[in-house]
């Protein structure tokens, strides 16, 4: 599962790419072991812990995905701000070709399932307050009781000590600097708010 990184689009700080999984959670998490590989979309929780840190989150207990933790390693692709490159914001586009640009980071790691039922609520009790925290009325939890065990009984908990942690940074490092102004200045004009945080990246990644 290794992700190829030209050197200069390679992101050495991994305060980097911790701080592209906390601002980009949603996850796309892939197990392969025996068979077909199982994917899940969804979000997770990077927390400070060994050596690169532990990703935590939830699935249905009804998706096989968990089912094969056991099997192997466990994927977690995060995938940060994404654009087109048009080869006529170049001083020379006539050689020059189209290309994208993009950040991503992939953790790799053992997934451990929680079984424990409160520190089952704990988890799902932080993931509702680290996405409520942008609201004027954050939600909180109402629901207890029976109907809460219910739902806990629903969904399968789930730790993962990051063992390996890999960081892209495509951001036209390999142009020349008046070739990069020129794709920063079209981007950062965009109406596109995606488009504009590209970039952002790209001006802070020279």
């Amino acid at each position: 599962m290794a992700l190829y990184t030209p050197r200069h689009f390679a992101g050495s700080d991994p305060r980097e790419a911790i701080a592209l999984i906390q601002a980009y959670g949603f996850a796309t998490l892939v197990t392969a072991g025996h068979g077909e590989p199982q994917v899940t979309h969804l979000p997770l929780l990077w927390a400070a812990g060994g050596d690169h840190g532990v990703l935590e989150g939830h699935m249905a207990r009804a998706n096989p995905h968990w089912q094969r933790f056991a099997d192997g390693h466990t994927l977690a692709i995060f995938h940060g701000p994404h654009a087109y490159v048009s080869p006529s914001w170049y001083v020379q586009p006539e050689l020059q070709v189209p290309t994208w640009n993009y950040a991503t980071v992939h953790a790799t790691g053992t997934v451990e399932v929680i079984d424990d039922r409160d520190a089952k609520l704990d988890l799902v009790d932080r993931s509702a307050a680290v996405y409520e925290a942008g609201s004027a009325r954050p939600w909180t939890r109402g629901v207890d009781g029976e109907r809460l065990d219910a739902l806990l009984r629903n969904i399968v908990a789930f730790r993962m000590p990051i063992s390996r942690l890999d960081a892209k940074f495509k951001m036209s490092q390999n142009k020349t600097a008046a070739d990069r102004a020129g794709v920063i200045a079209r981007l950062e004009a965009s109406g596109d708010t995606v488009q504009r945080e590209v970039g952002r990246w790209m001006a802070a990644h020279e």
